[in-house]
């Protein structure tokens, strides 16, 4: 036993993987699992100002038992600034105020907007659309629509996405000239609600005026398109430097 690491070096390097990564090593390999629970490890998971979040909180627990629990609870929507913002650094849903469904239209535009100030800084996020298709739905993956996102007057990121049911396997014939040989369809999550990758940004958190836009767009087509239910674009942090 005295060949063991101490916990704490442990604990610092599995401040190096991902919560997840984590959690399952602690399951898999007991040595660890006292230092996978500890605070030293878990504040390193936290966005670097998680304080300032906490200060901002209209319903806050007075305390945590720990810091995995506090970044679970962090995890859930929370409402800051009497309740008028939403601020989530790890998921944030519904960028888009409500659920909406799609019923006819010719042409296809979904924008959506936030301040840098509400996202962690110096940290990359990946955005995702979170979508459904009704029974009825038709017309959406004629065309692959186009993507983009921006943060001030910076065009980041720009690219295709097709909007289909993942379980459509037929391949359209503009899906091979605008795709090329990657295919990105929405893929299906554990709440019931289809997911789409859009892209991703990196908030360097020098500007806090700066806003990030994300779109999604398609009016190259002509033809009718509808069904199409969007519950909002989440936003991960992917790595903070």
């Amino acid at each position: 036993m005295d060949d063991l690491l101490p916990q704490d070096c442990v604990a610092h390097i599995l401040s190096f993987t991902s919560p997840r990564d984590a959690c399952r090593v602690s399951l898999v390999c007991t040595l660890v699992g006292a230092a996978a629970k500890t605070d030293d490890l878990w504040v390193k998971f936290l966005p670097s100002d998680y304080l300032e979040v906490l200060s901002r909180l209209v319903d806050s627990p007075l305390d945590f038992k720990s810091k995995k629990e506090l970044y679970l609870w962090l995890c859930s929507p929370n409402p800051i600034d009497n309740g008028n913002k939403v601020k989530i650094h790890y998921l944030l849903n519904l960028v888009v105020p409500k659920v909406a469904e799609l019923i006819t239209t010719w042409w296809l535009e979904i924008t959506a907007r936030i301040s840098t100030r509400m996202l962690s800084p110096k940290t990359t996020y990946t955005a995702h659309l979170i979508l459904n298709f009704a029974n009825r739905a038709y017309g959406l993956d004629v065309l692959p629509s186009e993507v983009s996102i921006e943060v001030g007057n910076r065009q980041v990121m720009r690219g295709t996405i097709l909007l289909r049911r993942p379980e459509d396997g037929r391949k359209q014939p503009s899906e091979r000239i605008y795709m090329g040989e990657e295919e990105r369809v929405p893929r299906e999550r554990g709440d019931g609600w289809l997911e789409i990758e859009l892209g991703e940004f990196f908030n360097d958190g020098l500007d806090d005026r700066e806003d990030v836009r994300m779109s999604v767009k398609e009016v190259k087509g002509v033809q009718l398109k509808g069904g199409l239910i969007v519950e909002g674009i989440e936003l991960r942090p992917w790595k903070e430097e």
